[in-house]
């Protein structure tokens, strides 16, 4: 979504709008990215359903009213009455693509080809004049360029949304302006392996171009490096070119530490980084991964480098000391998708653990002030936890604020976007670090030596974060504040070694007197199921802690909305398909992290503890 500006929304005309259709519309209109409707299958309603024309075109209407209502729920604010799809002005095709034909409102004008017409051809199997009367390229290809905006136009609205640097910059008039001959931006989108080339990244060009032998530097991993080739896509084929401008989406050789998100630049002219590419759902289910044979351990961590760069949503976690491998994904679906399947094709035979679920810690009330002394007791940080305001967590889900960044100059545009959403301004404006939705202020004031301090202090934050006090899991929701210190003269005295146990201490033990509670990921689901199975679908959906949001009919088969704790779904999918005879299935429409029953709290607490080693008592504030 970030690469194109304009996308093809598909709807297959039996099923409707399904819940990954409205997952990926939010995604694309949440980086301004235009859409023009495809209702797809339109000969399945003729042959199948065998629908009269006027229930077809009612049916019609009902998919183009429930885009319509999802553009006006997620477009900009500027957009939603542009961007709304019609019939009319042909922003809607209507087809099959297995059958290759298609029309539109302004095709059929065009050509005098009427619905009827479309109807006697599909009945009498007359498929492929039908295609060459109505060819599905020529009509979608109409509406592509109608509808859809080109660079020039697009980047002066996206660029706002997307950067963060100064627009008014020679830098960020060059992007506005999509300057062939500016200093070159560019965004990577994409990284995928080839067994030629070793890893080839794609990207989209703001300003500037790429060409063979370019230096390029990559602003993420702080590294130059010289480009080999570039080539463009036709369709899945990549076509070597000479050079590639300003407004293109390039694939590039060169750079295999790009990672998804990454921004590239002119070494000499290091610019703002891009916007992090948000994806609406986090991992929350983790296995670990060894080979069956040992030999093969460096192709394993080569395998799972490389299929950690192809899908961003999976995290892969090396860890050096336990030596254990760690791949984190949606759920046990994902997990088997995209790494054992993978894994099996490459040929590495390994043995995976029990899916482990990852969950959060959090407060709900706020802590008293927590003294925390350096190791040699010659520093004292002065440290209140208290909870992150709500509306500031849901900006950072909906990606209006930055979920990760660390603060070196004043940046207004933020503090005034934390204090719109429910932060005091005052406070807003000492924000200093924000890591994985959790927000660190220093509010200290005239702390002699504290501006040599301040970086250590924001990596001991960063470090709780990661591990909380409870189970050492990763934290949410947190408003860090460090309101005083007291720190030794002499640089030797207030090294990391004396700084970061004395923060590190005050924050858990901030978090432990707050009372620290453990949040576990529920995911609401979607379920199509035979109306006659609805009831041995809900009975599994019970059996899992699991409830019932909703439930409507849609067409002789039940829709269930449910909401289940991702702990209770292994094995959910095989024991729907046995309880519906493998006709019920399910699809992920959101994950949401919720507070854990007290009466499981320890337990599990406790059986995390024991898993990663660590003392199993629960830890308690000190008096």
């Amino acid at each position: 979504m970030r690469a194109v500006d304009g996308t093809i929304v598909l709807v297959d005309a039996v099923e409707g709008i399904m819940p990954q259709t409205e997952t990926v519309f939010r995604q694309a209109l949440r980086e301004y990215v235009k859409p023009v409707l495809f209702i797809n299958k339109t000969d399945r309603l003729i042959k199948e359903l065998k629908l009269s024309p006027q229930d077809m075109q009612k049916r019609f209407e009902e998919i183009i009213r429930d885009v319509n209502i999802l553009i006006q729920k997620y477009a900009p604010p500027e957009f939603k009455d542009k961007w709304l799809v019609n019939v009319q002005d042909g922003s809607v095709g209507i087809g099959s693509a297995f059958r290759r034909w298609a029309i539109s409102i302004p095709f059929m004008k065009k050509t005098g080809i009427t619905f009827k017409e479309i109807i006697d051809l599909t009945l009498k199997g007359k498929e492929d004049e039908l295609a060459k009367k109505a060819p599905l390229h020529q009509v979608v290809l109409d509406m592509i360029i109608k509808h859809l905006p080109n660079p020039l136009e697009a980047q002066k609205y996206r660029l706002e949304k997307i950067w963060k640097g100064d627009l008014k910059s020679e830098i960020g008039k060059q992007m506005l302006n999509v300057d062939p001959n500016g200093r070159l931006a560019m965004i990577v989108t994409k990284v995928v392996p080839d067994p030629h080339v070793g890893f080839v990244a794609t990207g989209r060009i703001f300003s500037g171009k790429i060409f063979k032998g370019k230096d390029v530097y990559l602003i993420g991993q702080h590294k130059q490096k010289k480009i080999q080739q570039v080539a463009v896509y036709k369709g899945i084929l990549r076509i070597p070119v000479e050079e590639v401008t300003a407004g293109n989406i390039a694939a590039v050789v060169g750079i295999p530490e790009a990672f998804t998100g990454e921004t590239v630049c002119e070494p000499d002219a290091v610019i703002e980084p891009f916007e992090e590419i948000k994806h609406l759902f986090e991992p929350v289910v983790t296995k670990s991964i060894e080979p069956k044979d040992a030999m093969e351990l460096p192709k394993l961590v080569e395998a799972l480098k490389r299929i950690g760069k192809e899908d961003a949503v999976l995290q892969v976690k090396i860890n050096q000391e336990t030596g254990e491998y760690l791949v984190s994904g949606l759920g046990e679906l994902h997990l088997e998708a995209k790494v054992e399947n993978k894994l099996k094709q490459l040929g590495i035979e390994v043995e995976m653990s029990k899916p482990i679920v990852v969950y959060r810690e959090t407060i709900f009330e706020k802590s008293p002030r927590i003294e925390g002394k350096s190791p040699n007791k010659h520093n004292k940080f002065y440290i209140e936890v208290e909870p992150l305001e709500e509306g500031v967590y849901k900006a950072m889900i909906e990606g209006e604020i930055p979920s990760d960044i660390d603060i070196k100059t004043k940046k207004v545009e933020l503090f005034k976007k934390l204090s719109k959403f429910g932060m005091n301004y005052d406070e807003a404006k000492n924000v200093a670090a924000i890591y994985n939705k959790n927000v660190f202020l220093d509010l200290t004031k005239g702390v002699q030596f504290m501006n040599e301090v301040i970086e250590m202090v924001k990596d001991a934050f960063r470090e709780v974060m990661d591990d909380g006090p409870l189970a050492r899991e990763p934290c949410t929701r947190l408003k860090v504040k460090l309101v005083d210190a007291e720190l030794h003269e002499d640089p030797v005295h207030r090294g990391p070694g004396q700084v970061m146990p004395a923060v590190r201490y005050a924050i858990r033990q901030g978090m432990l007197r707050a009372g620290v509670a453990l949040l576990e990921p529920k995911q609401t689901i979607r379920i199509d199921v035979p109306t006659d199975l609805m009831g041995e679908a809900i009975r599994e959906v019970e059996n899992r802690r699991g409830q019932i949001l909703d439930m409507k009919e849609e067409r002789g088969a039940s829709v269930i909305t449910a909401k289940m704790p991702v702990s209770d779904m292994f094995g959910f999918d095989a024991s729907l398909k046995s309880a519906t005879s493998g006709r019920g299935f399910y699809s992920l429409i959101e994950t949401v992290f919720e507070k854990l029953p007290t009466e499981m709290r320890d337990e599990v607490v406790k059986s995390i503890r024991k898993r990663k080693g660590l003392p199993e008592g629960i830890p308690k504030p000190e008096a």
